[in-house]
């Protein structure tokens, strides 16, 4: 298959890209000694270009696509029509049709989020001479640069040099090694290696194309563009993955960073400044560890057009009510502080696309953005929707992406496939937000056990300590009515396991008191509105605190109110632990995971900033619940999936208090034993395939 591309394509290799000057300096370091030495092209006199002389040029963007290669759920082993990049592939060909000059580019997130993903990187893992999958089709389509999310550094630094095809110069990676990866560069701006002082892979690169362009004469001619492509990610990378990577690396903020490298960029000649940021928006006030930075990057001079990722959402959001309404934001015209920006939703939704428009300004040898005609969307896979707003139609998939990965994705199926034990009831997170434990508690049985064997086993000093755990739902229906854990009664397998627990965490062991317990559930109890109890109109219990932070106890040693009356912080009450008041001072160790032990005190509580970690487990949650459901081989309700921690404070509401979750399951609501549950309306009106339900806090 023949794909429209530029006519001229550079491609700086990974292994070499620390010898390059376009990667950020005025000097290019000197390389390691098992890479090989590059030498600069020559300069090319820049041709005389007629005054008014105009190009267009379209930047093409995915971001987060999770390793979402096919339309294709391996938890359900089936087909899902709303997301995969092979549905991408056909907008990016669209896009390729429309605009002649064109550059496609990734925001990261790439290699992780699926069952392929998974057994690649740690099932099956790629030999050094294979293409990762996703890396293999995204070469297919040609990608001229792409940038590391946080998900990049999931299965370690060794892992991740040799995907990329070699180069990293890091502690406890060969920086020689040379492997099959992307056949486009890699950019990363505000990571460094501590081993070497500079950027873990290039921090930035400049594009030189030929595109086509119109004369004020209408003549068409061909005209050189360099196009500067600069990278950053997250610096929670260094919480998320600190087995990994700390004592390694280095994470910058983005904004200091921005301003060292942007002008070097200009310096060498780039016409065009892109900025990848995986991150979102918010608009608090800057820190260099902030998770969303892009709202202030936006303000930096000097960048022409900014790629989003990370959050998983749409921008720019055209609806009526837009996720991001913050002084400086557009969603009209499509841009942060005037920045034309886009971030394309997340597993192949959608792509982002930013039309530039370039005007020659003769006298001073430079293009000069025409923002008039500049064009920013999202363009999503879905092709129609019904009369309440549904999708009911997708485009069509490219087949050749399907038949690049064919054996891979067969191995997998094979592989989610195995056997592992049986339950007699429905596991499902559905109505986990209002206590239905039956797809939470077995996670939370098979972590305790873990960490209280090891405790016993190899700490000696913390076995009198009582080992509890909490889990969350990770499938909680921001996706829509197919985004909820639901595994039938009878037979489970290692694809019901992965649906039970969605991410590749490592389990993770922690020592708080029972104060820091309490500020723990009360940071996971943002996940509500406060409800006024007097309003007569409807009010809706879930926030946008995400339900993946909503941990929860599933065991009958600890019971505790929720009142979603009271503001945020003062909502847990009557705490207990086996039928006391839980002791403020008491100690207690906590199994969760890597992510949550080191995510700060932001969002829950300070001590979960690393410090009160006493076992940092090398195993995956994941793993950990499939031996303990082998180990288990029959769970019932009564054993391992009825133990509800929590409940609702009573309180009388003159109004309806209503949620959303999925189409048709008010019975498993009724199966839980929650009564108070009714439904309000078969379809939200979301478009994403929701019901409305009601709950009475009184009962």
């Amino acid at each position: 298959m023949s794909l429209p591309r530029t006519p001229f394509r550079w491609v700086l290799p990974l292994a070499t890209a620390a010898v390059l000057a376009a990667c950020g300096g005025d000097s290019a370091p000197t390389p390691p000694a098992s890479a090989p030495s590059a030498e600069a092209p020559a300069p090319v006199p820049t041709p005389q270009i007629a005054d008014g002389t105009r190009t267009t040029v379209a930047l093409l963007e995915t971001s987060d696509l999770h390793s979402n290669i096919r339309s294709y759920d391996y938890f359900k082993l089936a087909e899902d029509q709303s997301y995969g990049f092979e549905r991408t592939a056909t907008l990016i060909q669209q896009a390729r049709s429309e605009f002649a000059n064109n550059v496609l580019l990734d925001n990261g997130d790439t290699i992780q989020g699926t069952a392929l993903a998974d057994y690649e990187a740690t099932v099956d893992p790629m030999k050094c001479d294979q293409t990762l999958s996703m890396y293999k089709v995204m070469n297919h389509y040609k990608y001229d640069v792409g940038t590391l999310g946080n998900h990049e550094f999931n299965y370690g630094l060794p892992f991740l040099n040799q995907v990329l095809g070699g180069g990293l110069n890091v502690d406890g990676v060969n920086p020689g090694q040379t492997c099959k990866g992307p056949d486009f560069p890699m950019v990363l701006a505000n990571v460094y290696s501590l081993k070497t002082g500079q950027p873990l892979v290039q921090p930035y690169t400049i594009l030189q194309r030929e595109f086509t362009a119109t004369t004020p004469d209408g003549k068409s001619v061909t005209v050189p563009i360099k196009v500067g492509v600069i990278g950053f990610t997250t610096p929670g990378i260094m919480n998320w993955d600190k087995r990994f990577v700390e004592g390694k690396l280095r994470i910058d903020g983005a904004v200091e960073t921005a301003q060292k490298y942007l002008p070097e960029m200009r310096q060498k000649g780039a016409d065009v400044v892109v900025a990848l940021v995986h991150g979102g928006l918010s608009s608090a006030p800057y820190a260099p560890t902030m998770e969303n930075s892009a709202w202030h990057l936006a303000k930096v001079p000097g960048i022409d057009a900014m790629f989003m990722g990370h959050s998983h959402s749409l921008f720019p959001d055209r609806g009526t009510r837009p996720a991001y309404t913050m002084e400086g934001v557009d969603n009209a015209a499509g841009t942060i502080h005037g920045v034309p920006a886009t971030m394309p939703s997340f597993w192949g939704k959608a792509l982002g696309v930013i039309k530039l428009e370039l005007v020659r300004d003769a006298k001073n040898s430079t293009w000069v953005i025409d923002k008039s005609k500049t064009l920013v969307e999202a363009r999503e896979t879905v092709t129609e929707r019904d009369s309440k707003g549904k999708a009911i139609a997708y485009v069509t998939p490219d087949p050749r992406i399907a038949e690049l990965v064919e054996a891979q994705h067969q191995a997998t199926i094979t592989y989610v496939k195995t056997p592992i034990g049986s339950s007699d009831f429905r596991m499902s997170t559905y109505f986990a937000d209002v206590g239905d434990p039956t797809a939470i508690q077995i996670v939370n049985q098979a972590q305790q056990d873990y960490v209280a064997r090891y405790v016993q086993a190899n700490l000696p000093q913390y076995k009198d300590l009582p080992v509890l755990s909490v889990s969350a739902p990770f499938k909680s229906g921001y996706g829509g009515g197919a985004d909820f854990t639901d595994v039938a009664a009878g037979p489970i397998a290692i694809y019901n396991a992965a649906d039970l627990y969605l991410y590749p965490n490592t389990v993770y062991a922690v020592k708080v008191t029972g104060s820091e317990i309490k500020g723990w559930l009360e940071g996971s109890a943002k996940r509500f509105n406060r409800i006024d109890p007097a309003a007569t109109a409807q009010q809706k219990l879930i926030s946008t605190f995400p339900g993946y932070n909503y941990d929860m106890f599933t065991t009958p040693d600890v019971s505790y109110l929720v009142d979603v009356t009271q503001p945020v912080g003062q909502r847990i009450v009557d705490l207990k632990y086996k039928g006391a008041p839980i002791d403020p001072a008491a100690s207690f160790i906590i199994a969760t995971n890597n992510y949550r032990a080191t995510s700060g005190g932001n969002t829950f509580i300070a001590a979960l900033d690393g410090r009160s970690t006493i076992y940092a487990s090398p195993d995956a949650n994941r793993d950990v619940l499939i031996q303990y459901i082998k180990q288990v081989q029959g769970m019932t309700r009564a054993t391992n999936g009825s133990a509800r921690s929590w409940r609702f404070k009573p309180v009388v509401t003159a109004g309806k208090v209503v949620f959303s979750s999925g189409q048709d399951k008010l019975q498993l609501a009724v199966d839980a034993g929650l009564t108070n549950i009714a439904l309000e309306q078969q379809d939200d009106g979301s478009g994403k395939a929701m019901s409305l339900y009601s709950i009475d806090l009184s009962k």
